[in-house]
This record gives C-alpha cells, sequence and structure tokens, in this order.
C-alpha cells in the first residue's frame, strides 16, 4: 500500500527526509539501503481463578537503518524518529557496513549544502552531486563522488512490484474494543471450560492484540505501508482427579480484529481445553524402539517446521550450515510430497502482505512432488544464489535484522486416503497428533521431540494412550521415510512462535502422515 500523508505523519517524516536518510547511509558507498519504521500497539489481559486480574499495554515505536555493501551488513536503530537521531542511526550503519572503525563524517543532504531538500521524485544523488541532477532511471546508486554521466555498478539488489494484497483485514481494531467487555469474555469462557468437566481446578487464560504500523523506504525510491493486526488467546488449565494432575489447553491467533471474539470460538476453546482429557489421565509409557509413527493432521506441523524447515532457509544454507545446501534439483523424499510456506494464506498468524524488506508475499514451494525446489530467500542469500527473493526476510521488530524466516508452512494434502487408512496400514506401531519442547541441530538435522498426545496402534488401531515418551530421528531422513501421505491437511491456528535468535509468529500445518523407522524413547 503506498504510504500516505498519514503515514508520515505518524513517525514524523517526510519522503525527503527519507532520501536524506539512505544518502548518508549509504556514502560509504553501500550497495543497498533499507529503512523500517514500526509503530506496534500492544494490549494484554489475564484471566486466573475466575477473574481478569492484571492488564498490560505497551507501544513499540522506532526505526531500523540497514545498508548491505558487498559481504557486509550494518545495522543501527533508533527509537526516535526525528531527523537527526534518523541520520546519526545511518551514519552508525554505514560506517559497520564500510567496516570502518573511525566515526563518520557528518553528511550534508544530497545537493551537498545545508538547506538544500532531496529531490520529490524518490531518487538518490551522489554524494555531492549537483540539485537537478538524477539518479539513474533503473534505481542504482552513484558511488560516493561519482559524476553524473557514469553509470554505478550493476545493483544486485532488485527492486521488485509493490501491488500486493494484503492477506488479512479487521472490521474493527481490538484497540478501540471495551477492555470491559473483552474480560467478560474472558470470565464466560473460564465457565464454559468448568461446565464441561468437574475435575477443572483452574484455568489461566491470557488474551492478547496488536496492530503494527509499517513504513518501509529502500535505496530505490521505493515506499509502502502495511497495518498488521495479530490477536492471540491461550488457555491452560489444570484437572485433578484422586490426587493425579493433568493440564489441558487451547490456543488460537489470527491476523484479526473484532471478529475474533465469538460466541463460537468461545465454544470452540472450552471443547478442545477439555478433549482427551481422560486418556491423559489413562496413559501409560510404552515399551521403546524404532516403530513406524502415523503423525496426526495439524499440530504435528511443528515437527515439519523444526525439523526440516530451518534446514530450508537459506542462511543456514549459504554458511554451510545445513544439510540442504546443493541439493536444490535433488529428490529429497518420494514422488507426490510438496512442501510449502506461504505468506499469503488469509488471517493466519505467519502471513504478510510484504516482508520486512518490502518485498511482497508469495506462496514459495521448497519441495515440489518430492523434489527440492527452493530455499527460503532474503534479499541477502537471493543475492548469493543469484535468484530473487522469496519474501521471507522477516524481523522481531525494527530493532533486529531481517534474515530468512518461515512464514506459514506445510505440506500439502495426499492421495492415500484417511488418517484411519493409515493407521489400519502401520498395523503396530504409534500414533502422535501433539508434540512439545523440540530440539533440533540444524547442521546435522537430527530432532528429539517430546509427545504431549498419542496412542499406541495395535492391529490397525488406536488402543492404549502414551505418556513420556520422545521422538527420536534426523529430518532429512525422516522426510525421506514419509511411507503415505493422507488428504486431510490441516493448518493449525495456534499461537506459534519461531525462534531464531529472533521471535516472530509463524503457522504449520500437515496432513497424516506415516513416517517409518523413527525411535521411540520409552521403557
Amino acid at each position: 500500500m503506498k504510504p500516505s500523508t498519514k503515514s508520515y505523519s505518524r513517525f514524523s517524516v517526510q519522503p525527503q527526509d527519507l532520501d536524506a536518510i539512505v544518502s548518508a547511509a549509504m556514502h560509504c558507498g553501500g550497495d543497498y539501503c533499507d529503512l523500517y519504521f514500526e509503530d506496534t500497539a500492544y494490549w494484554t489481559l489475564m484471566l486466573r481463578d475466575g477473574e481478569v486480574g492484571s492488564c498490560g499495554h505497551h507501544i513499540d515505536y522506532g526505526c531500523g537503518v540497514r545498508v548491505l555493501s558487498g559481504d557486509k551488513t550494518g545495522y543501527a536503530y533508533s527509537e526516535s524518529t526525528d531527523r537527526a537521531s534518523l541520520l546519526a542511526a545511518a551514519r552508525r550503519a554505514a560506517t559497520i557496513a564500510d567496516g570502518s572503525s573511525a566515526p563518520a563524517r557528518e553528511i550534508l543532504p544530497p545537493g551537498g549544502e545545508t538547506g538544500h531538500s532531496a529531490p520529490a521524485n524518490g531518487k538518490i544523488l551522489p554524494l555531492g552531486g549537483e540539485p537537478g541532477h538524477s539518479a539513474p532511471a533503473n534505481g542504482e546508486i552513484l558511488p560516493p563522488g561519482g559524476e553524473t554521466g557514469h553509470s554505478a555498478p550493476a545493483n544486485p539488489y532488485r527492486a521488485f512490484g509493490l501491488d500486493a494484497p494484503r492477506p488479512y483485514s479487521m472490521r474493527g481494531s481490538l484497540l478501540d474494543a471495551s477492555c470491559t467487555d473483552l474480560a467478560a469474555w474472558l470470565v464466560r469462557l473460564d465457565s464454559r471450560i468448568r461446565s464441561k468437566d468437574t475435575r477443572v481446578s483452574k484455568v489461566i487464560a491470557n488474551l492478547s492484540w496488536s496492530l503494527s504500523e509499517i513504513l518501509m523506504y529502500n535505496s530505490f525510491g521505493q515506499a509502502c505501508t502495511d497495518s498488521r493486526p495479530l490477536v492471540s488467546i491461550s488457555i491452560n488449565a489444570v484437572f485433578v482427579s484422586e490426587g493425579k494432575v493433568q493440564n489441558g489447553g487451547a490456543s488460537r491467533s489470527l491476523r484479526q480484529g473484532t471478529e475474533f471474539i465469538t460466541e463460537a470460538l468461545l465454544e470452540e476453546l472450552a471443547c478442545e481445553t477439555v478433549r482427551g482429557i481422560d486418556e491423559r489421565f489413562a496413559a501409560r509409557r510404552p515399551k521403546g524402539g524404532v516403530m513406524s509413527v502415523v503423525m496426526g493432521a495439524g499440530a504435528s506441523g511443528i515437527l515439519l517446521h523444526e525439523a526440516m524447515g530451518h534446514s530450508f532457509e537459506a542462511d543456514h544454507c549459504r554458511k554451510g550450515q545445513s544439510i540442504f545446501e546443493g541439493r536444490i534439483g535433488q529428490r529429497i523424499c518420494r514422488s507426490g510430497i510438496n512442501i510449502v510456506d506461504d505468506g499469503t494464506l488469509p488471517s493466519y498468524r505467519g502471513s504478510c502482505a510484504y516482508d520486512d524488506e518490502l518485498v511482497p508475499s508469495q506462496k514459495t514451494y521448497m519441495v515440489e512432488d518430492g523434489v527440492l525446489t527452493s530455499y527460503l530467500h532474503d534479499r541477502i542469500s537471493a543475492r548469493f544464489y543469484g535468484v530473487d527473493s522469496t519474501g521471507n526476510g522477516r524481523r522481531e521488530s525494527f530493532r533486529y535484522n531481517p534474515i530468512p524466516r518461515m512464514r506459514s508452512t506445510y505440506m500439502e494434502s495426499g492421495q492415500d486416503g484417511t488418517c484411519e487408512d493409515l493407521i489400519a496400514e502401520v498395523g503396530s506401531g504409534l500414533y502422535v497428533d501433539e508434540f512439545s519442547n523440540g530440539q533440533v541441530k540444524i547442521g546435522e538435522g537430527d530432532f528429539t521431540f517430546y509427545v504431549k498426545s498419542g496412542f499406541l496402534i495395535e492391529n490397525g488401531r488406536l488402543t492404549m494412550p502414551v505418556k513420556d515418551i520422545n521422538i527420536i530421528g534426523n529430518g532429512p531422513e525422516a522426510l525421506a521415510s514419509i511411507r503415505a501421505v493422507a488428504s486431510d491437511l490441516v493448518i493449525d491456528k495456534g499461537t506459534w512462535t519461531c525462534g531464531k535468535g529472533q521471535n516472530v509468529p509463524v503457522s504449520c500445518g500437515i496432513p497424516s502422515v506415516i513416517v517409518d523407522g523413527l525411535t521411540v524413547g520409552g521403557e
């Protein structure tokens, strides 16, 4: 979306200010520069012991300046967006990208003289250039002291078209909603959960919502804004029976507004919170060993995200840290398997109109018909591999440099029947539908996941519920060992957050699948 006057006013800047800041950032001869302005308002409500006893609110505001120069990245940010602070951040980023420890010199706005403003067309003049001489029309930046009429070196960072639909909308902003009404909704949720199971001893529910107003600008003279809503609810309930204690819970997170808060969702969350509690009380630890495992549709996708998805992120590949480095075009699993990272799913937590490098979002096939076809790229890795960015350059906030991150990662449905068909086909093994506390070694692909919910499979049907077991395996080997893929894809709507030095919201999903040869850590 093109910036409006209101968008610039929110950050107390004008288009000519952005040109001056970019020129300051690139005065050492950078290849590319971008600015990332953020104004995010957060609210939280917590319910405990049947009442809402705490409320939180804070605002995150500032701008990050990034300069790319060859293999070097300079990054600096400011929590103030006045011109002087942003120019200071730009000079710091330029110095870092240049690799020099010397303090950056004072940078005058384009035109070289105090009081001369940058051209309104958003093009960048060479440092010391004369008013009236525009930058090349292709968006390339002349080197410091470059002469008009001399071509700059080809810029390795391509300008993308900015016509991208927003995969989220709001009927009404929760920032304008009544906290009293939202608190009452949480109290009704507590009552509904307790009414469904008399063993409920405690309910803790956290409701949070935010709206991020983003303004991005780059050295091609491109600018866009994005309004990113996010609302989340997470519930943890404690159940007590005959001296034994179990936990149940549920969560939802979507990029929506007031339409998120409904009575239908309240009922759905209450049912999910108490679902499976009988089985958890009855669960026992089974014998371990190497066996076939049926992973249920939906939340099992976290194993796909952690054990395989991170290995497709191009910074890991570029640095030689991924087992999938150098394997583009190779078959890595059976035909018919497609693995996707999609930033365009309507309202999903991992969706975005643009990534945080001003690249329009897209649906990217990492694996197509069993063949590795693409890594997940930001601008840096795309330049390294000589391909276009896939729109996966993401950051936690303006304080962080963007890096390749997943959005909504899932495996598409297959043609091997239903989950019940897969359980019958396995005959003897394990069924799991919820994991937690996973650990993954990106380089080797080895993983360990704790099974939160599962059953033994005996004679082709589910029997004893299980607990206190781990699933151990290797991501690429597990991918290659997928025997069957059902037609029941579910993309989970839980409150998934991915940590990689910085946290970003993501979504994950999978259809039911059979994976042969996994190690189950039991008795």
